[in-house]
């Protein structure tokens, strides 16, 4: 995708006039330099079989303002899916249930900060307690928690 094409995209996302062009396939913007993202992406599109549109946005901080993303809740990456803003490394089946049970009041999930062995963030097998927390109308919430690991996979 050119850099216009993509410019334009993420202008059309952040004023809002993209319509239904991001519910079929998300979009994610995040910084050019960020690496954590991209691991992060391959496991979502691997778990929904979907392609990404990636957008290299230089002011992240507009793109969270615009989409509503608390400030406690921010980490390095936003994506919109169907009308959803997935903040940070939440874990696809947390995106899934989200999708599938459409809560009220919830504008999006967050996993605040870049939480090691988070999903993009694996380090061995290592991974600190974190919360997906849901942010919108209804306030903020946890959705789900994940204990720390010193072994391979908890819940």
């Amino acid at each position: 995708m050119s850099s216009i094409r993509r410019s334009l995209l993420a202008l059309a996302l952040l004023t809002g006039t993209a319509g239904a062009a991001h519910a079929a396939n998300p979009t994610m913007f995040r910084d050019a330099g960020c690496g954590c993202c991209l691991k992060w992406l391959e496991q979502v599109k691997a778990s929904f079989g979907q392609k990404a549109v990636v957008v290299n946005a230089p002011d992240m901080n507009a793109v969270k303002d615009k989409q509503g993303v608390p400030q406690a809740l921010r980490s390095c990456h936003t994506v919109l899916v169907d009308g959803y803003v997935i903040e940070g490394h939440v874990p696809a089946k947390e995106i899934s249930r989200l999708l599938r049970e459409k809560p009220k009041g919830v504008k999006g999930l967050a996993v605040a900060g870049m939480p090691m062995g988070s999903p993009g963030m694996e380090h061995g097998d290592h991974r600190e307690a974190y919360k997906v927390m849901t942010f919108g109308p209804a306030g903020q919430r946890v959705y789900a928690s994940y204990a720390a690991s010193g072994g391979a996979h908890a819940h």
